[in-house]
């Protein structure tokens, strides 16, 4: 049976300010494995590298293009920040999930 929701940790500063390493995320994965979940611009998304299978990524998904989504960091300026400007678009079927929210740690507003 295919669980749709799944559990990620934020390990890198790439995706700061809206996400920080030790957050946790609950991800949306979908009824089917299958079929990938439908994804918007603006979403954040947990991907698989392109060229490295074992890598998941945690980036904002910004546009879809023929290859397939283009996906950024939010803070361009970490150091060793790795997104579509470095590997290009992203195939469909290499989106595991969108977050649907981050549940850990708590932060004071």
């Amino acid at each position: 049976m295919h669980w749709p929701l799944q559990r990620v940790a934020v390990a890198e500063q790439s995706m700061e300010p809206v996400l920080r390493p030790g957050d946790w995320l609950l991800v949306w994965r979908g009824l089917r494995h299958s079929r990938p979940p439908r994804i918007r611009p603006g979403q954040i998304v947990i991907a698989q590298h392109p060229a490295r299978p074992d890598l998941l990524l945690v980036k904002r998904a910004t546009g879809l293009e023929p290859g397939g989504w283009f996906l950024e960091s939010d803070n361009a300026t970490a150091a060793g920040v790795v997104d579509s400007w470095s590997f290009g678009p992203v195939p469909a079927g290499l989106i595991r999930g969108r977050m649907l929210l981050r549940y850990w740690p708590r932060r004071p507003h």
